[in-house]
């Protein structure tokens, strides 16, 4: 599912759209399967003719239950409704399950924009993507932004052309500088 298209302005387009890695589903899978192997178990303990096993049945699909939807099911419904967009004209963010939060970042009010990645992130290929934007609230920080690289150079480029900044190119009769040897100075 894309961003909707009512949500953008006149001439507006949609350059990405991504949630967070799904990096962020390991854990609650993990949980889950974890959570599904101990309630078998659990069953085939309680499978005796005794008359309380009516009720630690029940126990035990609501213990479990709970554990999956805290653990599994929540995760899941916080990654699938964190998204990262960039448009032709401006970052947007939006979060939130029950309550839902968004910011639109202007793209010509943003100054800098970096990535970092620990090992994992570097054996995944997300990271952090840090936006320095000219606003109050300072630099956010997108975490788990799948292909970090990537998008980190599209949304330096769009940025540069938001400020009317012009890469400085090198005329071809331009000789290349040369540097003295030893010196490590132009000449």
């Amino acid at each position: 599912m894309g961003f909707p298209q009512r949500l953008l302005g006149e001439g507006e387009t949609v350059v990405l759209h991504t949630r967070t890695h799904v990096k962020a589903l390991l854990v609650p899978v993990i949980v889950l399967l974890a959570v599904a192997a101990a309630f078998g178990f659990a069953l085939g303990a309680l499978s005796g003719d005794g008359t309380g096993t009516s009720v630690g049945r029940w126990v035990l699909v609501v213990a479990g239950l709970a554990v999956v939807a805290r653990w599994s099911l929540w995760p899941f419904l916080v990654w699938l409704t964190r998204t990262y967009t960039v448009t032709s004209e401006r970052l947007i963010t939006r979060e939130g399950v029950v309550s839902r939060q968004g910011r639109d970042i202007p793209l010509g009010r943003i100054n800098d924009v970096a990535y970092s990645q620990d090992l994992v992130d570097r054996i995944l290929r997300c990271g952090s993507l840090n936006v320095s934007a000219a606003s109050e609230q300072g630099t956010i920080v997108l975490r788990d932004v799948p292909g970090v690289h990537a998008v980190q150079l599209q949304l330096s480029e769009l940025v540069r052309e938001a400020h009317g900044w012009a890469p400085r190119r090198r005329a071809d009769d331009e000789p290349e500088p040369e540097f003295e040897a030893g010196r490590g100075e132009a000449a």
